[in-house]
């Protein structure tokens, strides 16, 4: 019996040879780079049901867009339309086209979890308990969060959070852990105080290096000494303004999965530094070293390496502000287009601690780019909507690429960014597939 593989399985084993397999075909090579040719060309065509006009663009080992994205979605209470990548915990994200709205409502952001989260639902949230300390911290106190609401000025930004292995499925070799593909993003708003302010309450020492966190949910192994993460940022980062101690989302009270009552927020960082569940913050006198902050968590080589090295732990460096990245929000990936129509599209683009400068789409695999109008974000750290009209010249398949680019001259790749063996930071250009109809 012949053995079924799944076309992601596929590409990330060989993706020359998964073009081989795929449409009987050698890949030509021009200047080190693979593109689409001859009898290869025919069934990739047939396949997908439209010529290719810009197929001498098109690089060998990619799989075309209109192939490459599912459809599978679930449900779970508050959510609407995202896809399970782990039931154990949970976690899941949003499709493209889902994320649409400027802000995003609770309803469509990823669930992230590294534990199982604690029963919150018949808690008074006013008398969750913090306690503040750490070898750093010269006044340790313990606060509710009634305590914080009435002590603290109220702050409301909109904020991004993204987790650090977003676009991991795209990696080859693969890594390990969630296949995120381009949804684990959001960018809600958010109520809270900054936690400079808890800080300088408690007093930061001189000898400060490190804000952590330690939270209420348990480890998957049911261990209650063990914490499922703990992560943690340096004091400059905590010490910014869009740093913050939060209750609310879009409005509302946070919801469970997003760490009702109360969590912990710094934007354009990896998420799992935002504890959810908020039960401790730690002012450090070194580098935190709670769970999954040590090891190669959430850290990337320190240097380059080729796919597929083995990197020691003492090479690997924690991810801090995240890259410059844009997603297509409208259309749907797969979308019909009557030949001589304007296709209108849009997005959003961010990057971490910076700003987004620029943003430019291309429709022939990156030979040519247009510029797209980009807004001004709501706040810092907030993502800047984008939007651009596109026309093409004949029927046939196309890709709509986006990139974007920030204020220190960083650009997304149009493919791949390094490889990684934790399958972190990829910023590739985001792919949408579109059939233009004669």
């Amino acid at each position: 019996m012949t053995e079924k593989k799944g076309l992601h399985e596929l590409y990330a084993k060989n993706p020359e040879q998964a073009d081989d397999l795929m449409w009987g075909r050698k890949v030509k090579v021009v200047s080190r780079r693979g593109f689409m040719t001859g009898s290869g060309l025919a069934a990739m065509t047939a396949v997908l049901g439209a010529s290719i006009p810009f197929a001498r663009f098109m690089p060998g080992g990619l799989i075309p867009a209109a192939l490459a994205q599912s459809e599978e979605t679930f449900s779970i209470p508050g959510k609407s339309g995202l896809t399970i990548l782990n039931d154990r915990p949970i976690n899941a994200e949003t499709p493209a086209h889902l994320l649409d709205d400027p802000v995003t409502p609770a309803s469509r952001l990823f669930v992230r979890n590294n534990g199982i989260p604690p029963s919150t639902w018949d808690i008074d949230p006013l008398e969750w308990q913090i306690t503040i300390e750490g070898e750093a911290c010269e006044r340790p106190q313990l606060m509710t969060l009634g305590d914080i609401q009435r002590r603290f000025k109220h702050h409301t930004l909109q904020l991004q959070i993204e987790c650090g292995g977003n676009g991991r499925s795209e990696f080859n070799p693969p890594a390990k852990g969630n296949q995120w593909s381009t949804g684990a993003i959001g960018c809600p708003e958010w109520t809270g105080v900054r936690l400079r302010d808890i800080l300088e309450e408690c007093g930061i020492a001189d000898n400060a290096v490190y804000v952590g966190y330690e939270a209420a949910d348990s480890h998957l192994s049911g261990d209650p000494t063990k914490l499922p993460i703990s992560r943690g940022v340096p004091v400059s980062k905590a010490l910014e303004n869009e740093s913050m101690v939060v209750w609310a989302m879009n409005g509302e009270p946070l919801p469970e999965l997003h760490g009702f009552p109360v969590r912990m927020l710094c934007a354009g960082w990896p998420a799992s530094v935002s504890g959810k569940w908020l039960t401790r913050i730690l002012v450090r006198d070194r580098v935190h070293d709670g769970a999954k902050m040590t090891g190669q968590s959430y850290r990337v080589p320190c240097k380059s390496v080729a796919p597929g090295t083995a990197v020691a732990d003492q090479d690997m460096c924690i991810i801090e502000s995240m890259p410059v990245k844009s997603l297509i929000t409208f259309p749907k990936s797969g979308v019909e287009v009557s030949l001589g129509k304007t296709l209108q599209l849009r997005g959003h683009a961010w990057a971490g601690d910076s700003r987004v400068k620029s943003m430019t789409v291309s429709i022939d695999f990156g030979a040519t780019w247009k510029k797209a109008k980009l807004k001004k974000p709501a706040n810092r750290l907030a993502w800047q909507h984008w939007s651009a009209k596109v026309d093409f010249p004949e029927a046939g398949y196309y890709e709509i690429w986006a990139r974007a680019e920030d204020d220190e001259g960083r650009a997304q790749p149009m493919v791949l960014p390094g490889w990684n063996p934790r399958g972190y930071l990829n910023n590739a250009c985001h792919r949408l597939a579109v059939m233009v109809k004669a």
